[in-house]
């Protein structure tokens, strides 16, 4: 859950977005001393008294100037492509969810199941209950076990849409006539909030999305209630 005047990122909820937040330090660091470096060359240019005249011919400074970016290159690279494949990768899930963007609501359908699906709309700011997150919370929450591989179909079925949980590190566009899939694997239980992350319309910013990983039993026995219900 993201807090006033955060600078990072959410605390991770999934192995994927550790792997995000292992990345950002790396390249943060890469670019932290490009930086120190650049500005030290910069000082000690305006402040030397003295010119080396050899310096604007100098093959030795032409290879390190070519070598280094390209081995910077490929220190942010190799760690970048990793965890895009890695992010790509969907292994056998234990559950898949149809996520549907409308305007300006979302409806999700467990397709493992004969008749679980349900719609989910924010909750109007005059209806929250103590404790609840303004333009964050919906009146159904998508439901998931924890440390179980899920994979969610996302799609659209007016304009472009965008299923993104930033703790789960997932973010999918939703495309009319088209099924994207993502994946991801909650870690901890919890409540993790969302949002349509493609402008939509006039209402775009009131379709949040809420996924809550609970244990396995806890999900039997929610998807036995929406079933009796249903």
């Amino acid at each position: 859950m993201a807090h006033p005047s955060q600078l990072g990122f959410q605390d991770a909820a999934s192995p994927v977005m550790e792997e995000l937040l292992h990345f950002h330090d790396h390249a943060l660091m890469i670019v932290f001393l490009i930086s120190t470096l650049v500005l030290y060359i910069i000082v000690a240019m305006v402040t030397a008294k003295v010119t080396n005249k050899y310096i604007i011919d100098s093959q030795e400074i032409e290879i390190v100037w070519t070598v280094l970016p390209a081995v910077i290159l490929t220190l942010i690279a190799l760690p970048s492509l990793r965890i895009l494949y890695l992010m790509d990768e969907i292994n056998d899930p234990h559950l898949t969810v149809k996520a549907m963007g409308h305007q300006w609501y979302w409806s999700y359908e467990y397709t493992d199941y004969e008749n679980l699906g349900f719609d989910s709309y924010m909750i109007p700011t005059q209806d929250l209950s103590p404790g609840q997150f303004r333009l964050l919370e919906t009146d159904h929450r998508m439901v998931v076990p924890m440390e179980s591989p899920i994979r969610v179909l996302v799609s659209a079925e007016d304009v472009l849409h965008s299923w993104a949980v930033p703790a789960l590190g997932v973010k999918m566009d939703g495309v009319p006539g088209r099924l994207n899939q993502t994946a991801f694997i909650a870690s901890r239980p919890g409540v993790f909030y969302g949002q349509c992350s493609e402008i939509c319309g006039a209402n775009h910013s009131f379709m949040p999305i809420v996924v809550e990983a609970v244990p396995l039993e806890h999900f039997e026995n929610w998807s036995s209630l929406m079933l009796e219900d249903a």
